[in-house]
């Protein structure tokens, strides 16, 4: 298994036979390691990514993938198929990643587009201010977004992440938890919605951010 976890980040995907996730994930709960090592060699780069886009620092996005793999390994019995194996690793570095900011008291690097951008995102704002004040408000603003995102269902809360952090497109969100695009749409509608309600329900203006 310390081999498994020791791998790092690939530029490119490695497809493994023509076995699939499925396949791969049901053997290695039967204790195939090669198969977890395949699950780990085709979804390293984009789990990688994930961690990266939240952190914003390659050490420490390497140290959340190694241990979002460890936790997928450990708990590969929990795991019901409901999603694809990448959504639900997805949600595991994520997950991670955000504690990680979290637990440094940093806001995590969201990205937002559409009509929601221009409100919410810290940083559209420019050069930083060399305001203590204004530094606070944004890391606050920050620290809600976390704090919105966590609070959505959790289905919205999956389109969002997979479209704002890692940059999936709508076919692509469709194809990985088995809905349609029209679902992926309408829940993505809702939650950023939902998220300018929540920040706006705290106290939270376009002037804020800006």
């Amino acid at each position: 298994m310390r081999a498994v976890v020791a791998l790092t980040p690939m530029h490119g995907v490695t497809v493994e036979g023509e076995r699939s996730d499925h396949e791969l994930v049901q053997d290695a709960r039967g204790g195939d390691h090669q198969a977890f090592e395949a699950l780990v060699r085709r979804y390293s780069e984009r789990a990688f990514r994930a961690a990266y886009r939240v952190l914003r620092d390659p050490s420490s996005s390497e140290e959340i993938l190694q241990e979002a793999f460890i936790k997928a390994y450990k708990g590969l019995h929990g795991f019901e198929s409901r999603s694809s194996f990448y959504t639900w690793l997805y949600r595991i570095v994520v997950n991670l990643a955000l504690d990680r900011r979290r637990s440094e008291a940093r806001a995590p690097s969201v990205e937002w587009d559409d009509s929601v951008s221009g409100r919410v995102d810290p940083r559209a704002s420019g050069p930083v201010a060399l305001n203590p004040e204004l530094d606070s408000q944004r890391l606050r603003v920050r620290a809600l977004i976390v704090e919105g995102v966590q609070g959505l269902p959790e289905g919205q809360r999956e389109v969002l992440l997979l479209r704002e952090v890692d940059g999936l497109s709508y076919e692509e969100i469709a194809v990985s938890m088995g809905i349609s695009k029209g679902t992926v749409m309408s829940r993505l509608h809702y939650a950023r919605k939902k998220m300018v309600t929540f920040l706006e329900g705290h106290g939270v203006t376009p002037e804020d951010v800006t």
